[in-house]
């Protein structure tokens, strides 16, 4: 109860959402206004079952202890003087980061399009201190971004673009997974290739070990860049704390965002010292990116991630996961289910053209389990790192029976 009265429910609290926002979103027709663990909570205290995750951001469920521990430890001490100061939090967070990957150096924005747009200025800049003309960016068809000028350009969905034209020049688009066309447009002014090692908005689609090792060759050969962005597919998410650690293929650069906050604004640009040296002061800044209270959580993302087995549960989830889905289609059959695919806990089933993803959602809603759809009609699941097998059995019996019913 507020001092004024009793709580506004769900359709109250939909109208003035309509009233007042934006209309850029459609939402589901409920308003959340609680969660803990792998459950939230609607305006009228219905119960729902977390399938999607934030589209895999709460990797350790809604108001983990820990995080909240550090949020309010942090939110004590200081909140934000720019990057004009040097900040413990921020300083750890990218040693962490360091330590468990590839990186030499960490940059901080608020988002995963911030990270990318970062990236492909990188690559640009980069090239332009060594007087080449390097500007072109090969990315792929069905490709997520961000919805930055330059991200949304990169971004391999036309409807995307529609209504933002002109986009930046120097962008070309190739299927996902075609060697020979990504070497048909490697040329002396090619700067970056830019890859999602899964697709995730894209349909869930796995890069093939194979094409990632290539595109780690065709980018030494042509002296390019290989950058990945893993905006989705990190931190934890598929098995590993980084999807790349499944191909041992090295990228100069990657992207973080969604789960590296569990939720809290965040993103990162992760790259080595050579290539850092580009961005001298001046080139590039966020007011907001890496301030104390966005990477104090981060931090303890990452020491739940390391060290309390969340990574090995969730690799054993995925496992279950992954097995379990492939049962649904197999039962739910072709004229249902056309393919079952992922990693982790990120996982797809790509339904027939019969079938509604969006349909199969609005079901699951109504039945109180929350999942997403992705590009090819596909629905998408990245239920958190933490789930219990009971949590997962209860969902996916919830979607198997809307899905072979």
């Amino acid at each position: 109860m507020s001092e004024t009265g009793p709580e506004p429910g769900n359709a109250a609290l939909l109208e003035q959402f309509q009233s007042v926002l934006v209309g850029n979103y459609a939402p589901a027709p409920i308003a959340l206004v609680r969660g803990e663990g792998c459950r939230l909570f609607d305006a009228d205290g219905r119960s729902y079952l977390d399938l999607m995750g934030g589209i895999a951001t709460a990797s350790l469920g809604h108001c983990h202890p820990k995080i909240v521990a550090a949020l309010e430890a942090q939110a004590k001490r200081l909140w934000h003087v720019s990057n004009l100061f040097v900040t413990e939090p921020q300083t750890t967070l990218a040693a962490k980061i360091i330590q468990n990957s590839f990186a030499e150096r960490v940059y901080f924005s608020n988002s995963g399009a911030e990270a990318n747009e970062a990236a492909l200025k990188l690559a640009r800049r980069y090239y332009h201190d060594r007087g080449q003309d390097r500007f072109e960016i090969i990315a792929f068809d069905g490709a997520f971004h961000g919805r930055t000028l330059f991200t949304v350009t990169a971004t391999g969905t036309p409807a995307y673009h529609e209504g933002f034209g002109p986009l930046v020049p120097g962008i070309h688009h190739v299927p996902y997974g075609d060697l020979d066309a990504v070497k048909s447009k490697l040329s002396e002014r090619t700067a970056a290739i830019l890859i999602e090692p899964i697709q995730g908005e894209g349909g869930v689609r796995p890069a093939p070990k194979q094409f990632l090792e290539d595109l780690r060759r065709a980018a030494d050969e042509n002296g390019c860049l290989l950058i990945f962005d893993e905006v989705q597919s990190g931190m934890g998410r598929t098995g590993r704390l980084f999807a790349y650690e499944h191909t041992g293929v090295e990228p100069d650069v990657m992207t973080l965002a969604k789960a590296l906050g569990n939720g809290i604004p965040i993103g990162a640009m992760c790259t080595r010292a050579e290539l850092a040296e580009s961005l001298v002061p001046g080139t590039h800044a966020s007011t907001f990116g890496g301030n104390p209270l966005a990477c104090a959580c981060a931090g303890a993302v990452f020491d739940v991630l390391l060290d309390d087995g969340v990574l090995d549960h969730g690799r054993e989830m995925g496992v279950h996961l992954a097995a379990r889905l492939e049962g649904i289609a197999e039962k739910a059959g072709e004229g249902v289910v056309r393919e079952s695919r992922g990693l982790g806990l990120l996982r797809g089933l790509e339904l027939a053209p019969e079938v509604s993803a969006n349909d199969v959602r609005a079901a699951c809603l109504e039945r109180g389990v929350l999942v997403i759809t992705a590009a090819g009609n596909t629905l998408r699941i990245a239920p958190p790192l933490v789930i219990t097998e009971a949590e997962l059995e209860e969902g996916l019996a919830v979607l198997e029976a809307v899905l072979c019913s």
